[in-house]
Parts: structure tokens; C-alpha cells; sequence
């Protein structure tokens, strides 16, 4: 049989720990492993039992006394009354313990862990949900930033009953003002307690007598209205921006949720985006990459740079152009990276043909012998 861990230990507290500490403790490793949360999982009932064991004992000064002084051995003792016997204690023993402490009446975190949101939940009108948009952008707008109409369709506060979803407000008979409900439920391990949001005011703790006829007493009716949305320069496809208050309005005066609008950024035909960086395929001339010489290429919104192509530049070869790329969300603006690709034309006219023939015949024009590092550069080329 193995032996049993230390109890400081298993609740995480140091030996001086104060009762509201071990209380804290035992509370945060009961909720992990509770069987509810963890069902059929044998190793978190297992811990669920050693750390209600642990905290039945480092709760009780005398209990405690006894483990700081002998150990496991001073706390097996079953001659006192409620006396911790580590033998017989079992899970059943566990769930009552931890039911006494945190069950019904005690502490509210058990309602919380159960879904009933406790004695701490707030009675009243819910907050409203949130509701999404999908904006479009080009590289331009994006690269400008721009300000955009977008319709929604949401939930408004009724103009009838403002609101407040009719008259005669009262308290809820079915949960009587508090906006839940208790189900008590007897099992051979003791007694569990759900609390859920009241069926019959949903939670709100008050219904109307007199539902609104606009809105059958919700509070909201459906509106289509236009918003405008500010985007500034440099986002990117997946940020979103969140318009407070634009999204549905609550239940009843309840406060509306957002409305988050959705990045969606459109390819470009001639661009491609790389975080702030933008790279263009460039086609460029034979006699321009073996001679040098300048050309002009493109930027966002119909405007060409000219850059110098460098004599001998080999086809792929990048040529970095600093701050003419996409403008970063947190300053500065990322760069152009230009690949260069020999241009070979379908059809040649005549005297060009000729030439080229010519040029053909000349020494020193052989290509060089394929190798390893003639692939090497082209798989690297977007990568400098």
C-alpha cells in the first residue's frame, strides 16, 4: 500500500497556513477534481477524497496539533467523537464534508461551480449579446486606413415600453425575486443542490403583467441600422474591432453587447502581403538584367517607383525597396521586396531574332552547369 502524501502538501499550504487559507486551499482542489465536474474519472475522485481528508484534519486546531506532532499516526484515532479515521474515511465521507462547507447555505462558490451563479450573482436584466460583421478590405484601403458604412441588424430597446417590457412589474412568484431556482436531489453520497437561472423570468427575478404588445414583453425589437466603423492603416486579415454598445440590447433595459467587426483582407492581382511587407513579381528584360539599368515599378494606388537593376542580376534575384510596404499598426512601414524574372517574349520580330542569334554564336554566353545551390538560391529568394 502506498503511503499517503503529506497533507501541507496536497493542499498546497505551508505549515503555518491560517484555517482561512487551508479553507481556500481544499476549496480550489475540490472544485478541480469533484466527481460532478469529473465523472468516471477514478484518479479525480481519488484526489477529491485525499484532499478532503487532508483539510478535514488541518481544519481542526486539535487534529492538526496531533498531525504537526506525529503524523498520520495522531489523527488515526476513531475514540472521539466526529475523530478522523484515515481507514474508514471514504468518498462518501468526502462528498458530505465537502457539502457541509460548501453546499447549500455555505459557501456561494459551490453555486458557482454548479452553474447557478451563487449568491453573488447580480439580480437583473442580462447583458445583451454580441454580434459579428465580416468587413472586406483592399491592400489600399488597408494601406491608407478608411472609414466604412456597414449595415446591422439588432436587437433595439423597445420605443413602446422603453424597455421595460410592459407594465405591472412584480416580483417572480416561481423564484420569488431572486432569479433562480434550487433543485435538492438525494443520492447515496448525500445531498447535491442545482441552481439555475428561474425558467420563468430568466433570471431577471421580476416579470410584467402587462406584456408590451411590440415586443410581447422582451423589451427589444429588431432594427436595421448603418454604422460607421473607423479602420486604421495596417490591420491585418483576422483583427477585429469592437463597436461597445452596438451588438443586442439587453432584455428588458438590460445593457447591449458589442458589435465586432471582423478583418477580411482581399487578395491583390498584383501584390502579396507578408506581415507589413509587400512582394511583387517583377518581369524585367534580358538585356536590362545583363546591362544594369533602371526601371519603374509599382506601388499601391497607381503610383511606380523607379529602382536600379544592378548589371548581372540573375532571374529571382530580390531587390529590397525600405518603406514602401504596408504602415505597421504600432508605427513605422514595412518594405517592398521586388523579384526580379527574365522576360522571354513569345514571338520576336525579325531583325530582333537576328541579333539574338547572333548573339548566340558568341563566346562566353554558356550557361553555367546546373547545381545545388542554383535551386538553394531560388527557394531563399523571398527570404532575404
Amino acid at each position: 500500500m502506498a503511503a499517503k502524501r503529506d497533507f501541507y502538501e496536497i493542499l498546497a499550504v505551508a505549515k503555518g497556513a491560517s484555517e482561512d487559507e487551508v479553507k481556500k486551499a481544499y476549496r480550489k482542489v475540490a472544485m478541480q477534481f469533484h466527481p460532478d465536474r469529473n465523472p468516471g474519472d477514478k484518479d479525480a475522485e481519488a484526489k477529491f477524497k485525499e484532499a478532503t481528508e487532508a483539510y478535514e484534519v488541518l481544519r481542526d486546531a486539535d487534529k492538526r496539533a496531533r498531525y504537526d506532532q506525529l503524523g498520520h499516526a495522531g489523527v488515526g484515532s476513531p475514540g472521539q467523537q466526529q475523530a478522523y479515521d484515515a481507514s474508514g474515511f471514504d468518498l462518501a465521507d468526502a462528498l458530505r464534508a465537502f457539502m457541509r462547507d460548501f453546499g447549500a447555505g455555505g459557501d456561494a462558490g459551490f453555486e458557482d461551480m454548479f452553474g447557478g451563479g451563487g449568491s453573488g450573482r447580480s439580480r437583473g436584466p442580462s447583458r445583451g449579446d454580441d454580434l459579428q460583421v465580416r468587413l472586406p478590405l483592399t491592400l489600399e484601403e488597408i494601406a491608407a486606413g478608411v472609414e466604412k458604412k456597414i449595415r446591422v441588424k439588432h436587437l433595439k430597446r423597445c420605443g413602446t415600453c422603453d424597455g421595460r417590457g410592459g407594465k405591472g412589474e412584480k416580483s417572480c412568484s416561481q423564484c420569488g425575486g431572486r432569479g433562480q431556482v434550487r433543485r435538492v436531489q438525494q443520492t447515496m453520497f448525500g445531498q447535491f443542490v442545482n441552481v439555475t437561472a428561474c425558467p420563468r423570468c430568466e433570471g431577471e427575478g421580476s416579470i410584467v403583467s402587462e406584456p408590451c404588445k411590440t415586443c410581447g414583453g422582451d423589451g427589444r425589437a429588431s432594427e436595421t441600422e448603418t454604422v460607421s466603423v473607423k479602420v486604421p492603416a495596417g490591420v491585418a486579415n483576422g483583427n477585429y474591432i469592437p463597436l461597445r454598445g452596438l451588438g443586442d440590447a439587453g432584455r428588458r433595459s438590460g445593457p447591449a453587447g458589442d458589435l465586432i467587426v471582423l478583418i477580411e483582407e482581399k487578395a491583390h492581382e498584383v501584390f502579396e502581403r507578408r506581415a507589413d511587407d509587400l512582394y511583387l513579381e517583377m518581369p524585367v528584360s534580358f538585356t536590362t538584367l545583363a546591362l544594369g539599368g533602371r526601371i519603374d515599378v509599382p506601388l499601391l494606388g497607381d503610383h511606380t517607383h523607379g529602382i536600379d537593376v544592378q548589371a548581372g542580376s540573375p532571374s529571382g534575384h530580390v531587390v529590397r525597396v525600405r518603406g514602401k510596404g504596408l504602415p505597421g499598426l504600432r508605427g513605422g512601414k514595412g518594405d517592398m521586396l521586388v523579384r526580379l524574372l527574365v522576360w522571354v517574349p513569345n514571338r520576336l520580330p525579325g531583325a530582333e531574332k537576328k541579333l539574338l542569334e547572333e548573339l548566340r554564336k558568341g563566346e562566353g554566353l554558356t550557361p553555367p552547369k546546373p547545381s545545388r545551390s542554383v535551386f538553394e538560391k531560388v527557394r531563399s529568394a523571398y527570404d532575404e
